[in-house]
Parts: C-alpha cells; sequence; structure tokens
C-alpha cells in the first residue's frame, strides 16, 4: 500500500508539473500572442532566420509541440508556405530544451549568505506563487499585463512545486529505478523504446526530461543509462505533434508535420550513429560513459541532442522539405471547392488557444464574406437589367458559401471563447460576431432581391423604363454604402465609417420619394398589382441592406469608442439630431449627388400610352 501512495505522489507531481507548464504558457502567450502571429507571418524564405524564430517562440510559450501546432495553423491559412515553415520546425526541436535549462535550478546549492540562495526551486517557488498571487488578485484587476504576469509566476511556481514533488516521491524508488536504470546501459534500445513510449503517453517531452532530472538529482544516473533515453524522447514527442496536426489538416499542413518526424528519426539515427563512432574510437573513453549526471547534466545532454542536429540539418532543409512533399503528395481539387477551401481554410481549431492570433483569421474571413455579400448584390443588380438564368444559379451558389462561411466563423469565434483574457480580444470577438451576422443578413437580402427578379420572369412580366431608371437610381447609392462600409471593415478607418450614416438617411430619403411614385402610379392605374408587390419587396430589401451597413458602420465606430459600444441606438439619435456639421455635410453631398439623378426621371414617362407600369 505504501508503494501506492508513493506512485500517486510521483502521478500528483508530474500532473502539477503539466498544469505549471500549460498555465505558464498561457500566461505567455496571453501576453504575446498578437506578437506571435505577426513575428511568424513576416518569416522570410531564409532557414536561418525560420529556424531562430522557431527557437524564440518555442522559449516563449515553453512548447514545441504548441508552436509547431501554431506553425501548421499558419500553413493552413495561407500566412507561411509549407518551405517557410521548415525551419521553424526545426526551431522549435532546439527551443523546448529551455524547459530542462529552467529544471535545473533544482541544483542549486548555496548558503543563506550567497545570492544563489533565492533560486533553490524549494525558496523561488513559494515566491513565485505569492508574487503571482499578489499580481492576480490584486493588481491584475485593474492591469491585464499585472495579470499575464501574475500567471506567468504562478504557473513557473506550479511547475517547481510538481518537480519537488516527483523528486521527493523518485527518492523513495532509489534502488528500483537505479536497477531499471542499469539496465538501459547494456539494452540502448529497450532505453530508446521507453522514451518513445513514456513521451507518447505523457505527451511532453518536458515532462520526461523532468522526470529524468528528478531522478538525477535524487539517485543519480549516468551517461550510458540515459542518452538512448533522451533520444527517445525526441522521437516521441513527434507522436503527440502528428496526431494534434494530422486530423483535418490540408495537404500542406500533413507535410509541416511530416517534416517534423522526418527531421527527428534522421537526428536519432545521426546521434546513435556519432555516439557509436566515437565510442568505438575511444574519443567516449569509460570516464565519459559512465559518468553521473546531475539535473543540469541531463538537461544539457538533452539540450545538445536537439541543437546539433539542428545546426547540422538546417542547410539540408530543402532536402527534408523534399522528402516531406514525396511522402505526402498533394491532389487535385474541382476549381469550386479550392474555392470554397481557400477560403475557409484560415479557420483553424490549432490556433484558437491564441485568440490574437485566430481572430485576426475570422477578421480575414468576414472580409472575404463582405466581398462575396458585394459580389452576389452586384449580380442581383445585374439581373434587373441583364437577366441571365445562370446567374441566378451563380448567385444561389454564392450564397450557400457565404452561409458555410458564416457557420464555421460562428462556430470558430464561440470556440475561441475559454481562451479569451483580455479586455481588446473580447471587443473584438463580439465585434466580429455582430459583423459576420450584419454580412450573412446582406447576402441573404442580395439573394431575395434576385427571387423577386425571378418571380417576374416566371410571370413574363417586367418594369417599366420609368421604374428601372428609379432603381438604377437607387441601387447605385446601396452600391456605394456596401462599399464604403466593406473598405470600411477591412481598413478599420473610423472617418470612413462615419460616411455610412449620413448615406444611409439619403437611401431612406431615396426609398420614402419612390414609394410615393408608387402610390402615384398605384392611384391613377398606372401599376400592375403583381409588378407592383415585387417593386415593393425590392425596395424593402435595398432598404434593409442600406440598415445593415448603418448597424455595422456604428458597431466599428464603438469597437474603439466606449461610450458608443452598447448605446448604438442612443448614439444614432443624438448624431441627427445635432449640429454635427461634418454629418451634415456628408448627407447634402449625397442627397445633393442622388436626388439631382431622380429629378431628371419624370413620375409619368412623356409621350406613352398609359399601360400598366410600375
Amino acid at each position: 500500500m505504501d508503494t501506492f501512495y508513493r506512485i500517486v505522489s510521483l502521478l500528483g507531481g508530474l500532473a502539477l508539473f503539466l498544469y505549471g507548464m500549460r498555465v505558464m504558457g498561457d500566461g505567455l502567450k496571453s501576453s504575446s500572442g498578437s506578437a506571435m502571429k505577426a513575428v511568424l507571418a513576416k518569416v522570410t524564405n531564409k532557414p536561418v532566420m525560420s529556424f531562430i524564430l522557431g527557437v524564440l517562440v518555442t522559449c516563449m510559450i515553453q512548447s514545441s509541440t504548441a508552436t509547431i501546432v501554431l506553425t501548421v495553423g499558419l500553413v493552413g491559412a495561407g500566412f507561411l508556405t509549407f518551405r517557410q515553415s521548415v525551419g521553424i520546425v526545426l526551431g522549435a526541436n532546439v527551443g523546448t530544451a529551455i524547459t530542462a535549462q529552467i529544471i535545473r535550478l533544482m541544483d542549486v546549492d548555496a548558503g543563506e549568505s550567497s545570492v544563489l540562495y533565492f533560486f533553490k526551486s524549494d525558496n523561488l517557488a513559494p515566491f513565485a506563487l505569492l508574487v503571482g498571487m499578489i499580481l492576480i488578485m490584486f493588481i491584475g484587476k485593474r492591469k491585464r499585463n499585472a495579470a499575464n504576469a501574475g500567471t506567468i509566476l504562478m504557473g513557473f511556481g506550479i511547475l517547481f512545486v510538481g518537480l519537488m514533488n516527483m523528486s521527493s516521491a523518485v527518492s523513495t524508488f532509489g534502488d528500483t529505478l537505479s536497477t531499471l536504470l542499469t539496465s538501459f546501459e547494456d539494452n540502448y534500445f529497450l532505453g530508446f523504446l521507453s522514451g518513445v513510449a513514456v513521451t507518447g503517453v505523457i505527451q511532453s517531452s518536458s515532462a520526461v526530461i523532468g522526470i529524468l532530472q528528478s531522478i538525477a538529482s535524487s539517485v543519480g544516473v549516468t551517461f550510458c543509462g540515459v542518452f538512448a533515453v533522451i533520444i527517445g524522447v525526441n522521437i516521441g514527442d513527434c507522436i503527440t505533434t502528428y496526431l494534434v496536426c494530422r486530423l483535418g489538416a490540408k495537404t500542406e499542413q500533413i507535410r509541416t508535420c511530416v517534416v517534423h518526424i522526418i527531421y527527428n528519426v534522421i537526428a536519432a539515427v545521426m546521434l546513435f550513429s556519432v555516439i557509436g563512432i566515437l565510442r568505438a574510437a575511444g574519443v567516449i573513453n569509460d570516464d565519459i560513459w559512465f559518468s553521473p549526471l546531475n539535473s543540469g547534466g541531463v538537461a544539457n545532454i538533452h539540450g545538445l541532442f536537439r541543437l546539433i542536429p539542428a545546426i547540422l540539418l538546417l542547410p539540408f532543409s530543402g532536402i527534408l522539405a523534399n522528402l516531406a512533399e514525396k511522402a505526402v503528395p498533394g491532389k487535385q481539387e474541382d476549381a469550386e471547392e479550392s474555392d470554397i477551401e481557400k477560403n475557409l481554410r484560415e479557420l483553424d481549431m490549432r490556433l484558437i488557444t491564441n485568440p490574437a492570433i485566430a481572430l485576426n483569421e475570422t477578421a480575414h474571413l468576414i472580409g472575404h464574406m463582405a466581398d462575396v455579400a458585394l459580389h452576389n448584390y452586384e449580380a442581383s443588380v445585374q439581373q434587373l437589367y441583364e437577366y441571365d438564368p445562370r446567374r441566378f444559379e451563380r448567385i444561389n451558389q454564392r450564397e450557400d458559401l457565404l452561409d458555410r462561411m458564416t457557420d464555421a466563423s460562428n462556430q470558430y469565434i464561440v470556440a475561441i471563447s475559454p481562451n479569451i483574457t483580455t479586455d481588446r480580444d473580447n471587443i473584438n470577438q463580439n465585434f466580429q460576431l455582430r459583423a459576420m451576422t450584419c454580412y450573412e443578413r446582406i447576402g441573404d437580402l442580395a439573394l431575395h432581391i434576385s427571387e423577386n427578379i425571378e418571380n417576374l420572369k416566371r410571370a413574363q412580366k417586367e418594369f417599366s423604363p420609368t421604374a428601372m431608371e428609379e432603381l438604377r437610381v437607387l441601387t447605385r447609392a446601396v452600391k456605394e454604402i456596401l462599399e464604403n462600409t466593406s473598405q470600411a471593415y477591412k481598413t478599420n478607418r473610423n472617418r470612413l465609417a462615419q460616411t455610412v450614416e449620413p448615406l444611409e438617411e439619403v437611401i431612406d430619403e431615396l426609398i420614402e420619394d419612390l414609394k410615393q411614385r408608387h402610390v402615384y402610379r398605384m392611384t391613377h392605374g398606372l401599376c400592375d398589382i403583381f409588378n407592383g408587390i415585387e417593386f415593393q419587396n425590392i425596395l424593402l430589401h435595398l432598404e434593409r441592406i442600406s440598415d445593415q451597413c448603418s448597424d455595422l458602420a456604428v458597431y466599428m465606430l464603438g469597437r474603439n469608442d466606449q461610450n458608443i459600444s452598447g448605446n448604438e441606438h442612443q448614439y444614432l439619435q443624438n448624431l441627427h439630431q445635432s449640429d454635427d456639421q461634418a454629418y451634415k455635410q456628408a448627407f447634402e453631398s449625397g442627397y445633393n449627388r442622388y436626388y439631382s439623378q431622380l429629378k431628371e426621371i419624370p413620375v409619368t414617362p412623356e409621350g406613352t400610352e398609359r399601360t400598366p407600369e410600375v
């Protein structure tokens, strides 16, 4: 029973270690998430630069798996090419060794009078926890950066508490572990397999190396007893990465995962070969072969095993990429499927743990939605003047694509929610949900316009030249407000967003005038009832499109002004009643521009017979 509780204590320490790594990584990602995407997305085609970025990002987030998953997501989103990702993968393998170097603080042995006494793990861990708690509970409520720093310190402290717990539990298994590691001295293949298997189960190479460091600090290990295990750990690290990245990935993303495996397999073969040759040549003599290693020694061996193969293979990154491309050949897709995937592949579930990056992807997709909605609106208006049944089919297909984009972006934005920790990300998430809804509705309204025109064609009816010219003026105004809204969204320009509301008021005035013209024709028997209903429906849809543009523009302004956010209706009411000169000038400019065109169109065409028309 005593052995059972010792095992539980060991596993509990491992759980704290893993949780501490996650908390510390989350804090680092929250404080640098937007920067990581910007840095990785700007990577050049130079493998050395990619390699350095991979090392730095992995040091920041304390996980090679997280870095590679993030890289796979950026490849899927089109921000990185597969070949640019190769250097990052190699760098991530090196950067993960930083965790072991942090853990070696357990080896610090100094008296109370020494400065190093502070860095002993049993002193540093509780201090980090205490400062982290203060930052989160008392300062973090006012300053988000302080909360992020507190999270990092809390994770750091929990990590070391877990390590100390593991060391304590490991020390009670001294004889058993010594016998086990001694068996690896004579059977390197068994040691290699154990490293692969344990890492595959625990799903963290840093945790397995941490266990080895705990054993080294407690009962001691030798170079010949652990070198094969450490090489196996490097291979086992590939299992987790491949499983996470492989699911639902595209061809280039899978290639990024495969190049990670190819590199580590080649590195393992190189390490075993070099160590075997050096041992046979006597360069690695018995003193080195059986030399005892402490926690720092294990960290150094692990770091060298990660660094040396990466430096040697970096010049051959192109060959690694070629091998991955041969292992995962591309496949042909039809044009429509390719277009759909081009818009939807930006949303990669591997990125949701980095809200700043993930929300940037949904922002791009919503920009694509704006283009699709505008395209469908233009196609629907074109149906009015140049009817083509094939165009109606394309409008429906485009609307299906827009609905699919809406569903995907909505699910993705909601999936990001548990990882959002900053006010800015929360504001962006709420804004994107609103923007997505606006463009989805605009797409629906554009489709409804084409359906109204389709109804006319089926009934073998058409609008009169007068009604067609009236609609031409109105649809131009609606196109302008759509374009202004789309550009304001894509460029995040408040000044352009401010031009939307006055134009929306102009459109309301135009629609009211066209309704009065329609009433005149109705009361004078100049309007066919069926045509009149479809004319009214089109006016209604155009009005609602401009309303959606108005809503979206106000949401954009509210994103940067907390006085507007949540008070959009009151803001518009105050704006309409205010003496804002910019608003008045924009309204008068739009009013004069479109009403001058409308006045040129008589209510009833001169010189025509009184035939039913709209």
